[in-house]
């Protein structure tokens, strides 16, 4: 029994989540932007959707909202600053929050600087962090909505702060650029050029099409070990020297 994770491929380079407690069989979905997709492994799972969680208000994480909410008759969750402009929002979240899913329990990390309502769930029992768009393989999303300063906060005292073990699911299949760009930044990193030797064989036999991917072809999940090792950002010393780095990946 525990935390059962399904990881569905979404639009080009999205991944959805199927999140189960297997003693109970109720499920959460997790940054959903196509309906279909997840429908489909709702179906082949059995489970019991009573929950959608999402990390942030962006559409390509919650387009679908509306629709998996109606059609389960489930709760949309979110930060309380994007009751606006989160599609089918429903209720509100904030920091050390708790929320459950089935016998599982996963507790709300604000982490805003991606946008200003970013938040991240972390099961701490089943050792899993539902990242979003903030902290990916190797990298971090863009400063769209908050400062250097903010993503230091998230990702070096928030989210280091978690245990090595900790399973990262991130919201994008970006690994192999970020591992890219992380040895650009940092070519004396024997982790970074391990890890990448390691994805670009994983992803060498992509399919065509991202909703067919398999497994095998995931890169993802991580662990916040990895990412200490690896990720750039993570291991920035301050702000501004984070700041720098992601200026440098808007441009590479």
């Amino acid at each position: 029994m525990g935390l059962r994770i399904e990881r569905i491929p979404t639009f080009g380079d999205n991944y959805t989540y199927l999140i189960i407690c297997e003693a109970s069989g109720e499920a959460a979905v997790v940054d959903a932007p196509e309906e279909a997709p997840v429908v489909r492994r709702v179906e082949e799972t059995g489970a019991r959707v009573t929950k959608i969680l999402s990390t942030h208000h962006h559409p390509d994480h919650a387009a679908a909202n509306p629709a998996l909410a109606a059609r389960y008759g489930a709760p949309v969750y979110g930060h309380a600053l994007d009751a606006d402009r989160l599609a089918g929002f429903t209720d509100g979240v904030d920091e050390g929050d708790a929320i459950d899913v089935g016998e599982e329990s996963a507790r709300v990390l604000f982490i805003p600087a991606h946008t200003s309502g970013h938040i991240a769930y972390v099961f701490d029992d089943a050792k899993a962090l539902f990242s979003g768009d903030m902290l990916f393989a190797a990298g971090c999303g863009r400063l769209f909505e908050g400062s250097a300063q903010m993503m230091y906060t998230a990702l070096c005292e928030k989210l280091s702060a978690l245990p090595d073990d900790m399973r990262v699911y991130c919201g994008h299949e970006y690994t192999e650029a970020n591992l890219r760009f992380a040895a650009h930044v940092d070519p004396d990193n024997a982790a970074v050029k391990e890890k990448l030797a390691k994805v670009q064989a994983v992803r060498a036999n992509k399919a065509a099409d991202w909703h067919d991917a398999t497994p095998a072809e995931m890169t993802i999940p991580s662990t916040i070990g990895e990412e200490k090792a690896t990720n750039p950002f993570m291991r920035a010393p301050d702000a501004e020297e984070l700041g720098r780095l992601r200026a440098l990946k808007d441009e590479f």
